[in-house]
């Protein structure tokens, strides 16, 4: 009589309920305190705020860096869509240009640790959250371009740039000047309208170097 053999297939262990529950705890901590104090805070404020061991959340993120990278990535993502959903809502080309700028960097200036990381996370063309972003903006320009409300010669590289650079200026003077941001974008959305239409410089002349 045949024996039959013994299975060797192994159940996929799920995670236990309790390990769910403090992981998804770790994450809302980390993300109140990298918008509050940057990705320079120590874990154990982390850890304190979410009720956990320093050993559990190490077991979760044996590193610091994948524990901000998941935060910032899901973060930038949610940052990226309520700014995309503003622009939908306004009907006005314009005002929908104008209201995303307004509502990204209102968030901008709310989360610290995406404050401080924008410029860098630009040279990831995989992360999704930067993806979504230049999607909008493709559409933004692309609606402003049609009903010849921009000014010739601007691309999405220009719109994109503009907001890291807004960016820069949040970070600047956002705790000394509340919203002077405000001002400089208004400045710079003018400067974009299509009644400016003197030729816009080449890409090497933008970083300083002439054409001899």
């Amino acid at each position: 009589m045949a024996v039959a053999e013994p299975r060797t297939t192994t159940r996929r262990r799920t995670p236990r309920v309790d390990a769910i529950r403090n992981r998804e705890a770790i994450v809302e901590a980390a993300a109140e305190v990298l918008a509050e104090q940057g990705a320079a805070v120590d874990v154990r404020e982390i850890a304190r705020r979410s009720g956990v061991g320093m050993g559990t959340l190490y077991r979760h993120f044996p590193k610091k860096e994948d524990l901000v990278h998941t935060v910032l990535r899901r973060d930038f993502m949610t940052w990226a869509e309520s700014a995309r959903q503003a622009a939908i809502d306004a009907e006005d080309p314009w005002a929908a240009l104008t209201t995303f700028y307004q509502q990204a960097l209102t968030g901008y200036a709310r989360h610290r640790a995406i404050m401080e990381n924008l410029a860098l996370t630009l040279a990831e063309p995989d992360l999704e959250g930067i993806h979504q972003l230049r999607l909008v903006i493709e559409q933004l320009c692309a609606r402003a371009c049609a009903t010849g409300l921009l000014r010739p010669g601007v691309t999405t590289d220009d719109l994109l740039l503009l907001l890291v650079s807004l960016g820069h200026a949040v970070q600047i003077t956002d705790e000394c000047r509340p919203r002077m941001w405000n001002r400089l974008l208004h400045i710079s959305l003018d400067g974009l309208r299509a009644d400016h239409r003197e030729p816009l410089p080449c890409d090497s002349t933008v970083a300083g170097v002439s054409a001899p």
